[in-house]
């Protein structure tokens, strides 16, 4: 069919291409979480030339930044994908393409990467999208598309219905959704990532979609909330940081920011037979004050609470304490920076099993997990070149009151057999439950991008040694002595680099080395004997490409 355009149509057309383009200006940034542009304004926020825009509650719609004017810094003659508005009326934000590619060579390795599991062999992600606002209205949609080869390795027998998946719980009364193994064969997953329909007056929001969200200021392994699982459909209400003045006096309170959300959690296809019990509630709140003797100091809290997926169940909207059908957490987190000084200090406390105050008067330690550390920025003498220091440490590993109770671990429950899981990965730190983690790296940025060089240990799961002592003398159940031969830890490290290859094109890339001791938490019965097949090396191969508008 062929369509007649008049010349008076044709002059009509051209003069609003002409006007798109003219009128196409650049507004502020609007960051996913943890990608490479919001790593970078966070790391500029160190230094006082941004403003963080959230205090604690972070998701791609919150993340808005703007950098002050005058300030100079390595990036400042890049695209960092800016927003841009079209006619003066509708705000437009292109996301991508981005798309990152990874090997590892002896077993999975890789978080925080959203519906992505990075298992052996090769794993794809690819992500692309568009956000439009317009009176207060916004509208994203922001996929991801994820491929896993997910080659066949050594795993343990499994504790649940599936033979793939997690290696230990309570018998079926307490565990979690978390398979070794997503199957036998390699497999794609679609998932709606960061998209979402959102309303916002002022700094009152409200809004329904899927946007992954971090909770607090960790840099890699976050309590309670953060981008390693899959999204989930969520609805969410709030205020965003908002700075509160008494009206005529002019008395300055400082900031505050609240959110509460309800989501949809969805179990594996690698747990157990059950369709009844397919789907949790999860319900969060988020509450974070910044007093007005420094706006660069934040104490929050949030709760979370896991109930069966029922009408009656959104009662737990409020928090409650010593219910039986439910499984809430808690976390107290502190950060404070210091601009003059390109110093960032952060902390945050977890709880479990909310118990009387009796109790913590007898016991304050009773679930307490933690994590903690320091970002650095600092500068060379070189112009348009510096970097950062990172370290970060955690532990979820059960307090010792267990020793005299039962087996517990902080994602797991016996309510809530799926755990603190969404679609079989972890809700909260990627590394998962019941271990601790040290991290430490170094980033130098550089007018054409970064060079990076991390340290990475963990032990993944202590607890699963610890429980085979409750109640026991040093030897388990089965009669095999336990002790320090017999833990799993991982120590990596890696280097990588991030290079723009035109204004809007970057290219990056990490290799590094993967040293696991004892991967399947076999005994020894010989002290101080190594053997080499209780030792794994897996290489890390990553590559990625992005382009801005």
């Amino acid at each position: 069919m062929n369509i007649l355009i008049s010349d008076r149509n044709r002059k009509l057309i051209f003069t609003l291409v002409i006007f798109f383009i003219i009128s196409f200006s650049v507004i502020s940034a609007q960051e996913a979480l943890k990608s490479t542009e919001e790593e970078y304004y966070d790391f500029l926020a160190l230094q006082g030339f941004t403003e963080r825009p959230t205090l604690n509650y972070r998701t791609l719609s919150d993340s808005v930044w703007t950098i002050k004017e005058g300030a100079s810094h390595p990036w400042e003659n890049q695209n960092l994908g800016t927003k841009r508005r079209l006619f003066d009326l509708l705000d437009l934000k292109i996301y991508g393409p981005e798309l990152f590619n990874s090997i590892n060579t002896a077993a999975p390795y890789g978080q925080n990467d959203g519906a992505l599991w990075q298992g052996k062999g090769y794993n794809l992600s690819l992500t692309a999208g568009a956000r439009l606002e317009a009176y207060g209205f916004e509208l994203t949609y922001k996929p991801q598309v994820a491929f896993s080869q997910n080659v066949g390795f050594d795993i343990m027998p499994s504790n649940y219905d599936s033979e793939y998946g997690y290696f230990w719980g309570y018998g079926h009364n307490i565990g979690v959704d978390a398979p070794q193994r997503f199957g036998d064969k390699p497999f794609f997953t679609y998932d709606w990532g960061d998209s979402e329909i959102r309303f916002t007056w002022k700094t009152l929001t409200f809004g329904f979609g899927t946007q992954a969200i971090w909770l607090g200021a960790a840099y890699i392994n976050p309590i309670l909330h953060s981008n390693n699982a899959p999204t989930y459909p969520k609805f969410d209400i709030g205020l965003r940081k908002q700075k509160v003045i008494i009206p005529k006096l002019n008395w300055n309170l400082g900031y505050v920011e609240a959110r509460y959300w309800l989501g949809y959690l969805s179990e594996s296809a690698y747990f157990d037979n059950d369709s009844s019990n397919d789907h949790t509630m999860f319900h969060g709140l988020s509450l974070a004050y910044s007093p007005p003797i420094s706006s660069e100091l934040v104490f929050s809290i949030n709760r979370v609470c896991l109930v069966d997926w029922k009408f009656e169940n959104l009662k737990y909207v409020i928090p409650s304490k010593n219910n039986t059908n439910e499984d809430q957490k808690a976390s107290f987190g502190i950060s404070y920076t210091l601009p003059k000084a390109g110093l960032n200090i952060f902390g945050e406390l977890g709880i479990d099993d909310f118990t009387l105050a009796n109790g913590y008067v007898r016991y304050p330690f009773h679930t307490m997990v933690y994590s903690g550390g320091v970002k650095k920025a600092f500068n060379l003498p070189w112009d348009q070149l510096s970097g950062e220091v990172i370290l970060e440490l955690s532990n979820l590993e059960m307090s010792q009151d267990f020793q005299f109770q039962w087996p517990y671990s902080f994602y797991f429950h016996h309510n809530v057999t799926q755990g603190y899981t969404n679609r079989g990965q972890w809700l909260g730190t990627g590394v998962g439950t019941g271990g601790n983690s040290q991290y430490l790296g170094f980033k130098l940025y550089y007018p054409k991008g970064f060079g990076l060089l991390y340290f990475y240990r963990n032990n993944p799961d202590n607890n699963y040694l610890y429980k085979d002592t409750i109640n026991t003398t040093v030897a388990s159940p089965t009669g095999t002595a336990i002790g320090f031969h017999n833990f799993k830890a991982s120590f990596s490290w890696g280097i990588g680099a991030l290079y723009y290859i035109t204004k809007s094109l970057t290219v990056s890339g990490e290799f590094s080395h993967q040293f696991i001791v004892n991967p399947t938490f076999e005994s020894n019965t010989i002290p101080d004997v190594q053997f080499e097949d209780r030792e794994m090396h897996n290489f890390r191969i990553t590559l990625g490409i992005k382009y801005s508008l």
